[in-house]
């Protein structure tokens, strides 16, 4: 890429001022219909920072041999689950796509090669989360996928090239789960918030103080850690996203946390805002 390439990212796009990035912890598909308070959170963090031009999504949900980004038009709202009230499947969040947008990403993503996706469209990994920053659906939203053949120091390194969308309003989104054991939760407490097995109130516990402190290659080196890191991150998928925020992440800017919480005894809600 030359330099009047370069010039040319996202220039159909106004300079704002930095965008902040953020990790979602996403949960059960059903917080897109119920009110409790990691949906607040999710409203409340809206607020708080300015009103992005476009979104740019990593979710735990797309997990692809290669990476791929959405540029379709009009994204269908992907139902993919199971086994829910037909309330949440009824559910449709009509946000454009950009395809300007998916070409840029591509582009900046070289020489890594990232193909032009026109069939996923947004999964609830996405729009389960998005719906309450943005109810109106009035904000255009991409995905780009997670290649599995990848490892985290690769994704960390990926996202670093995504910086400079930062810069013409678009808010990009990682949503996952830090703790995420499905066949270990417990549908006796599913609601019960703050419950947690001790290797996940540990894993929570060690690695905030790894973000908050800024140890992200900690972070990146999850499967090194221990018993208590395997038991909370037994597949990449929910985890990586996480990693792609803390790609983007300079060294001058804050990390906080919000809906820092376990629940289900082997899930936790624990999300990142940076900037």
């Amino acid at each position: 890429m030359n330099l009047n390439d370069l010039t040319n990212i996202s220039s159909h796009f106004q300079n704002t001022e930095k965008m902040p990035v953020l990790f979602l912890g996403h949960g059960s598909p059903m917080n897109a219909i119920e009110e409790n308070q990691f949906v607040q959170g999710f409203r409340n963090i809206s607020k708080e920072i300015p009103k992005p031009n476009a979104i740019l999504c990593i979710s735990a949900h797309w997990f692809t041999d290669g990476t791929f980004v959405t540029a379709m038009d009009m994204p269908k709202t992907i139902h993919d689950f199971y086994g829910f009230p037909k309330e949440l499947f009824d559910v449709q969040y009509p946000a454009k796509g950009s395809p300007e947008l998916a070409k840029e990403t591509a582009e900046l993503l070289l020489p890594t090669v990232v193909e032009e996706d026109h069939n996923w469209g947004l999964d609830h990994g996405a729009w389960s989360v998005i719906k309450h920053l943005y109810p109106n659906a009035e904000i255009p939203v991409i995905q780009l996928s997670i290649d599995y053949t990848k490892p985290p120091q690769y994704h960390f390194e990926l996202a670093k090239n995504l910086q400079k969308l930062r810069e013409k309003g678009i808010l990009i989104i990682g949503s996952g789960n830090i703790v995420h054991n499905l066949r270990m939760v417990d549908f006796r407490n599913i609601n019960t918030i703050g419950y947690g097995y001790d290797w996940a109130h540990e894993a929570r516990e060690k690695t905030n103080n790894w973000l908050l402190d800024g140890n992200f290659q900690n972070v990146i080196d999850y499967q090194k850690q221990g018993t208590f890191m395997q038991a909370a991150v037994p597949t990449p998928d929910h985890y990586l996203p996480l990693i792609y925020s803390l790609g983007l992440k300079e060294k001058s800017e804050n990390l906080s946390l919000f809906n820092d919480e376990l629940i289900a005894g082997s899930l936790s809600m624990t999300s990142v805002r940076i900037g």
